[in-house]
């Protein structure tokens, strides 16, 4: 086996321990992705030569004495919407890619580097983080390792991809309405949605600033809570970002679920999918010993608020650009930014204020639970170029409605650990792993639980030669 295909915690023992280099796994990945993403369009932007100098730099500080962190030589790449140094940030555009290159790196990219991560560049994505298929009109589709005829989900598409794939074994997307969570189901990898406000989103292209998160990807729950881990602290460029200092995580993970009070979501969340999702739910339930469910008030109103929000904010950032380069846009975004454009104020401030009281609901709900599990998304991976699904017996449009299950939580921002499973048909399929505010630690000691009982796995896929 690869030692790509293993874990980065496994990737970094080994650094650290002399048994195989920074530079030797950097050229490896490289390799790999040279093989694989010509068949799976995950990257956009290779940065090899930077990569290869990170990699020796590590090398040299291990050759020193000297500690290079705990991600020493571990393999990363970032949605491309994320600031790189030397590149435009095009945010799966056609149109940024003529921007100027970024003068620096986000502070998330810079916060891996620093413990010793290697990037190895740029992430295919849905245009303007407007999506949920992973289709790129001017980049095409990012291809679903576990078969390539197969969406990966959307937005980070990419980041799903190349994770998935065994390209890189941690990487970094968005997720504003489901974007990490959806591909985390589609691609069969772990995915982490933080507490909105906790990580800095300072050095990224935004979407809808009240519901944009960052976070990582990754094929297990340990990678997942050490990057995680690496990445947070305050930043003084992102308004929105926590003043909080960091409250590590990974070593809570041995404490598993003892003692949690966990529920499954009824109502809602066990209407208009496909039996695999809920059986996905189901399966953890009985890992877990929860026989407990409970109604989430008013989660269908959450979600049409949420598109409310989504849209007006969406159409305010774009709005000057869409009158003069309306061409330019992938129609199916252009025609939603313009519709949201037409919103009428009074829509916008009564989904605001539906907002703040079904957060208070929320956080109700969380006084007699610890954690809910969810479906992620209501059906597998869909054939690329797909545009219909059906859903409880009607047929809908399928790019909107991938996510009803995601976009009721971002709404109000809560804390996600997406978990996979294998094994039920064809293609994997996700859970929602939901914890109170600032409780990411509940949810990934769910998630680990998970992994260790193996009803969560990530393995690489093996579609792609």
């Amino acid at each position: 086996m690869s030692i790509l295909e293993g874990t980065a915690a496994g990737i970094a023992a080994a650094v650290r321990a002399g048994d195989v280099t920074a530079a030797a796994v950097t050229e490896a990945a490289l390799l790999r992705i040279e093989r694989t993403n010509p068949h799976l369009n995950a990257f956009t932007d290779v940065t090899a030569e930077r990569a290869r100098a990170e990699a020796a730099a590590v090398d040299a500080t291990i050759a020193a004495g000297r500690d290079p962190g705990p991600l020493a030589g571990v393999p990363f790449a970032v949605k491309n919407l994320f600031d790189i140094a030397g590149l435009p940030t095009r945010a799966g555009s056609k149109i940024n890619r003529e921007r100027p290159p970024a003068a620096a790196d986000g502070p998330l990219i810079r916060r891996l580097n620093g413990a010793g991560a290697v990037l190895l560049g740029g992430l295919n994505m849905g245009e303007y983080a407007y999506d949920f298929t992973g289709e790129n009109a001017h980049d095409g589709p990012a291809r679903n390792p576990h078969d390539p005829t197969r969406m990966t989900g959307g937005s980070s598409g990419g980041s799903g991809g190349a994770v998935a794939a065994g390209m890189v074994p941690l990487a970094l997307g968005s997720d504003t309405n489901g974007s990490i969570r959806v591909p985390s189901s589609f691609c069969g990898i772990f995915g982490l949605k933080p507490t909105y406000g906790r990580l800095p989103r300072t050095g990224s292209f935004p979407f809808v600033d009240s519901f944009d998160h960052l976070g990582p990807f990754a094929r297990s729950v340990a990678d997942l809570a050490s990057v995680y881990d690496a990445m947070q602290g305050p930043d003084a460029g992102d308004a929105a970002c926590t003043a909080w200092g960091v409250e590590p995580v990974a070593a809570d993970l041995a404490r598993g679920a003892d003692g949690l009070r966990i529920a499954v979501a009824g109502g809602y969340f066990r209407r208009g999918g496909e039996a695999q999702a809920y059986e996905a739910v189901d399966r953890c339930a009985e890992a877990l010993g929860v026989s407990r469910e409970v109604e989430i008030p008013e989660a269908a109103r959450a979600r049409a608020a949420a598109f409310v929000i989504s849209n007006v904010e969406g159409a305010a950032l774009h709005l000057d650009t869409v009158r003069t380069r309306a061409d330019d846009y992938d129609p199916e975004v252009r025609d939603r930014l313009i519709s949201g454009a037409m919103i009428p104020g009074a829509w916008y401030v009564k989904a605001q204020r539906f907002r703040r009281w079904f957060h208070a609901r929320m956080l109700e709900v969380f006084r007699d639970v610890d954690v809910i599990l969810a479906p992620a998304t209501p059906v597998t991976a869909p054939k690329l170029g797909q545009k219909t699904m059906v859903l409880g017996g009607v047929e809908m449009l399928l790019r909107p409605n991938i996510g009803i299950y995601t976009q009721p939580i971002s709404f109000i921002g809560l804390p996600v650990a997406a978990v996979p499973l294998h094994g039920l048909g064809a293609m994997p399929i996700g859970v929602q792993v939901i914890a109170p505010p600032w409780r990411e630690d509940l949810a990934l000691r769910v998630a680990h639980t998970l992994e260790a009982a193996g009803v969560a796995t990530a393995p690489v896929a093996g579609a792609a030669p």
